[in-house]
């Protein structure tokens, strides 16, 4: 059989190794627009506090996949699905090619979501969303450092990942501004009490809080990103951290349904028999995008043995926690997922 997988995180690389320890004679293509092998996504807001990120974020290179019979296509993407023939266009990586499949694993993962407000200015902030994102921030910040001074941030996004790259970048010695739509941090998940807890625990780390606040602009004023709010205030970059976005353009393209993310049953398959969908890019009956580790990876397993024929019936989600990243800050109550 024929496998295509789009996307190298944690979804399309543990289906990929999943599927080939159950089946030694099928062909296994993932196909990338990574170059630095499989990483680890939820680490990249860590990344500042550390001397090097490629030994700590970077999980497996993708020679390690390739050693195991998974052809790895990287630095290209998959231009266009076509369902009758089943194949699959590749662009990039100096190459233009198709691929047939038998069964086709959409994996893509999401973008960083920009609120519509911002998107005009988007040459004026940074997202982090992938190591390249990591490294261009790192870059940047490292040109402020080298001058002996320390760059001055502000963070738009007072949800799980703007509250830990809020965390991680106070803790490395800079200064952070963050601003926040409603009336307490990590609203979505956690209760008013932890919410409390965690702005004291960023207050104590240095980090600004700025909460009520609507972001209605930016500004580029002389070598300065200027937020403008009810009031203005200058900044030496401003990282955009308002949550992510499911990738449904190629499956939209293709003409399969899309919702919040692209439609599946419990099986995982979209409305083509051929077509599987995992991850944080699969919306599941239920309405429900499952964007954590823990699930994706249990996703992952699961629908490997199903092709395999080792799993009947559906897929059931896992009881699950998780937490944020944030130096020195524990929750006393379980998350809302």
């Amino acid at each position: 059989m024929q496998v295509v997988i789009i996307g190298s995180g944690v979804a399309g690389v543990t289906f990929a190794e999943k599927y080939r320890a159950l089946d030694a004679d099928a062909e296994i293509t993932l196909v990338t627009r990574e170059n630095d092998g499989y990483y680890s996504r939820p680490l990249l807001s860590r990344g500042f506090s550390k001397d090097t990120i490629e030994e700590t974020i970077v999980l497996k290179p993708f020679s390690a996949l390739r050693e195991n019979r998974i052809e790895v296509i990287s630095g290209a993407d998959i231009t266009a699905i076509h369902r009758v023939p089943r194949r699959v266009d590749v662009g990039g990586a100096c190459q233009e090619k198709s691929l047939k499949y038998d069964k086709l694993i959409i994996a893509q993962g999401s973008s960083a979501f920009v609120p519509p407000p911002l998107r005009p200015y988007r040459e004026l902030f940074f997202c982090l969303n992938s190591l390249t994102d990591l490294k261009t921030l790192r870059k940047f910040r490292y040109g402020i450092v080298s001058q002996n001074r320390r760059p001055d941030w502000a963070i738009i996004g007072g949800g799980l990942i703007g509250c830990e790259v809020a965390s991680d970048l106070a803790v490395s010695g800079d200064s952070v501004t963050l601003y926040h739509a409603t009336s307490r941090l990590m609203e979505r998940q956690l209760v008013e009490e932890d919410s409390l807890s965690l702005l004291e625990n960023l207050n104590h780390a240095g980090v600004d809080v700025l909460l009520n606040q609507s972001v209605h602009s930016l500004a580029d004023e002389n070598d300065k990103v200027c937020v403008l709010t009810e009031a203005a205030a200058e900044f030496d970059a401003v990282i955009v951290a308002c949550g992510f976005k499911p990738r449904t353009g190629l499956a939209e393209q293709a003409g399969l349904a899309v919702g919040r993310g692209i439609k599946v049953d419990d099986c995982l398959r979209t409305e083509d028999e051929h077509i599987y969908a995992l991850g944080d890019v699969a919306e599941l009956p239920n309405g429900r995008l499952y964007a954590y580790i823990m699930p994706i990876r249990h996703q992952a397993n699961w629908l490997a043995a199903h092709l395999a024929g080792q799993e009947r019936g559906s897929w059931t989600p896992p009881v699950f926690t998780t937490k944020a990243k944030v130096h020195g800050f524990e929750a006393a109550h379980p998350y809302h997922l």
